[in-house]
């Protein structure tokens, strides 16, 4: 069985280090040499090399001559982990056993968008790590594996994004020499079951105090490292935040958004409910008690 591999985050380069460690026979690597998007990128050509690989950047998967070198690789199967652009129909049909696509939430639930800062930012406590066969829809395909897991409340992005990889890299072990020899299930997706995710915008990371304080610390963990940080408008400037705790609080004469605590540590801020203690930031100049965030 021929693999071409498509990616170009750190999930990707975990997985084809895996492919490669079963020994399987990788015809071909398309990746990107940079991207702006993808906060976690990361270039698979050193893997490659050290592997003698044939590797090729691309932008545009779709352009003709793309296609034509994943034709000359002469693949019987594709995977596509960890890329953002669609994909069409012409490379959905090139090779005999279609493009295996990976999605870490429960399909056919939570399609489309960020899917471990939106199962973050919403408070989930279960989800899955999904590999499904690739069709014209979004994450609509037959699926191949899934296995489910569950999110803590101590979990943030770094941790899942860890534990989504870990289960992967396990599934992958596993359905590999069941396509090799053909003895592999398709299990058909219940549409009726399914909602789509949407794309974020940068609204979408901005603390406001108004909110309940389970609601910012599930924000703020959702969007921190690897990915952009949640952040704050402070003198009309954005101010990252990498790391809050839930604090109790039950001053309910005081307004949301008040600083309550400001030392060379943390602040500590009044919400809708309780309070928030900042604990990782980028401010350059602390508020001041009593100032309104």
């Amino acid at each position: 069985m021929k693999i071409l591999f498509i990616g170009t985050v750190d999930f990707s380069y975990k997985s084809l280090e895996k492919i490669i460690e079963l020994d399987f026979d990788i015809v071909g690597v398309c990746t990107k040499q940079k991207s702006l998007f993808n906060s976690d990128f990361k270039d698979l050509t050193p893997l490659c090399e050290r592997n003698d690989i044939p590797v090729r950047y691309i932008d545009d998967i779709n352009s003709k001559d793309n296609i034509e070198w994943i034709i000359k690789c002469k693949a019987d199967i594709i995977f596509c982990f960890g890329w953002s652009s669609l994909i069409k129909k012409e490379l959905l049909e090139l090779t005999p056993m279609g493009i295996v696509g990976f999605h870490p939430t429960k399909l056919p639930q939570n399609r489309g968008r960020h899917p471990i800062i939106w199962a973050l930012t919403l408070g989930l406590t279960q989800s899955a790590s999904t590999f499904f066969f690739m069709d014209e829809g979004a994450d609509t395909g037959d699926i191949l594996s899934q296995i489910n897991f569950n999110i803590t409340h101590n979990d943030n992005a770094r941790t899942l994004y860890n534990k989504i990889t870990d289960i992967a890299l396990k599934q992958i072990e596993e359905f590999l020499p069941l396509l090799k020899n053909n003895i592999f299930k398709r299990v058909k997706q219940d549409h009726q079951k399914a909602n789509n995710w949407r794309k974020r915008t940068k609204k979408d990371g901005e603390i406001d105090f108004r909110m309940s304080s389970k609601a910012i610390y599930n924000l703020v963990r959702a969007l921190t490292k690897p990915y952009v940080g949640s952040h704050l408008v402070y003198n009309d400037m954005d101010i990252k935040i990498w790391s809050v705790k839930i604090v109790k609080n039950n001053l309910d004469n005081i307004e949301s958004g008040k600083v309550l605590k400001s030392n060379n540590k943390s602040i500590l801020v009044k919400t809708y409910d309780e309070a928030i203690e900042i604990i990782e930031h980028e401010f350059k100049t602390l508020p001041k008690v009593g100032e309104y965030l």
